[in-house]
């Protein structure tokens, strides 16, 4: 499964499950081996903690420890030196109930880059802080939508849109007098958008001075209703560093978050590498197909999905990420009798209890589920056979939400259609 988005998405999900791990004591090891490390040396290192283990005072401490010492090395004699990214390996007991229900989990990883330093931890629960570093998003974009009455400062971060700023500025709008009074006013006017421009500018140095140092920001789209953008990038109320990471100026109809949505729209040419804009566009050409006679070439629902996917037939997936099910193939224990069924995660548990009571329909057999797959991996699976294209998008933008509420989370662009 070669697919990037499906490996961002499995270690997502790995990331999650670690994280809702706890040990019964400090019993649960991580450790992180950096790219080039030799393994030799890990296997010596890890020895020497199994000596030092003996001096753990609660006997099952130290049995579970040792344990999970064990099993990691036993892993290690399974890598190929040398490691190009490093490798990420949990290992330890964990409670499934009450006393007595413990059992070894083992957890290795490839890491979607390089790990950089060597950590061996022993704690209630597994250190997945590195992990989190991996998976936050690289190019992160500041929008700064501006006109004289209000402002919005947002960050545009993979998938999703975050507004970290509203601002308004109280500037008076226009005015009918004469002479002097009409001079001053003017002058107030101009004053009350002078101090309202710094305001913004110093909001706006706050949020993204620290993301440009941190090289986490990929540069500055600016936008709203006439002039007021050009003076603000022009006029010093931006520091210096963050005025040259300005890629350019749009002109909007709006500075509040439907501004924020039609600047994406206006500069999705430039950011067409952006997770956004790629989930954005694939799910456009999927409602353009539905609209068109007879459906064009979009197809949904699990049954006719899957009806395309069988015959090699579909050129795109796409599959909603909190979409929250797995596929479960359930078997007799007699005769050969098979079936498989999509469940919600949360009902597996149900099905297991159903299935008790339940015969095989062919020799009256017990049922028993004997596997069960991530449905995203399951979907993979399918996409790498028939070389279709599998797009996994997120429920956090509106398109993601779109999908998952009218199709439940799964629908696709066919290469052609059948009757």
């Amino acid at each position: 499964m070669s697919n990037s988005s499906t490996e961002t998405y499995l270690f997502k999900k790995a990331l999650k499950e670690l994280k809702d791990k706890k040990g019964k004591g400090t019993e649960l090891i991580s450790l992180y081996i950096p790219k080039g490390k030799r393994i030799s040396d890990v296997s010596q290192h890890l020895r020497e903690e199994i000596s030092q283990s003996a001096n753990i005072k609660s006997k099952t401490t130290k049995k579970n420890v040792q344990s999970a010492i064990e099993v990691i090395l036993q892993r290690l004699k399974l890598l190929k030196e040398p490691l190009e990214k490093g490798v990420i390996i949990f290992a330890g007991m964990i409670p499934r109930g009450g006393p007595g229900t413990e059992k070894m989990e083992t957890y290795v990883l490839e890491p979607p880059e390089p790990v950089k330093t060597y950590i061996y931890r022993c704690d209630s629960q597994f250190y997945t802080e590195p992990l989190e570093d991996f998976m936050a998003d690289k190019d992160i974009y500041g929008v700064i939508l501006v006109d004289r009455n209000e402002a919005t400062i947002g960050i545009v971060k993979g998938n999703s849109i975050s507004i970290v700023k509203r601002l308004t500025s109280g500037v008076p709008g226009k005015f009918k007098a004469g002479g002097q009074s009409a001079r001053r006013l003017e002058r107030l006017i101009d004053d009350a958008a002078h101090h309202f421009m710094v305001r913004i500018g110093e909001y706006s140095n706050e949020i993204f001075l620290p993301l440009l140092e941190e090289k986490k920001l990929s540069g500055l789209l600016l936008g709203g209703p006439g002039n007021t953008k050009n003076e603000f990038a022009e006029k010093g109320y931006l520091h210096h560093q963050l005025k040259q990471k300005i890629i350019e100026t749009f002109d909007l109809c709006y500075t509040e978050e439907s501004g924020v949505r039609e600047l994406l729209d206006k500069a999705s040419t430039l950011l067409r590498d952006l997770d956004l804009m790629k989930e954005k566009e694939v799910v456009q050409r999927f409602f353009k197909e539905l609209v068109k006679e007879d459906g064009g070439l979009a197809v949904y629902g699990e049954k006719e999905v899957m009806k395309y996917l069988e015959m090699g037939a579909v050129d795109t997936l796409i599959i909603t990420e909190g979409i929250n099910t797995s596929r479960i193939t359930i078997k007799c224990n007699n005769c050969e009798y098979v079936e498989e069924k999509t469940v919600k995660n949360e009902d597996i548990l149900k099905l297991e209890e159903i299935l008790k009571t339940k015969t095989c329909p062919h020799c009256e057999g017990a049922l028993y589920i004997d596997s069960e797959e991530d449905i995203i991996e399951f979907y993979a699976r399918l996409c790498d056979e028939s070389n279709s294209t599998l797009k996994i998008i997120s429920t956090d933008t509106e398109e993601g939400h779109q999908i998952l509420k009218a199709f439940k989370g799964v629908c696709a662009i066919v290469r052609y259609r059948v009757d």
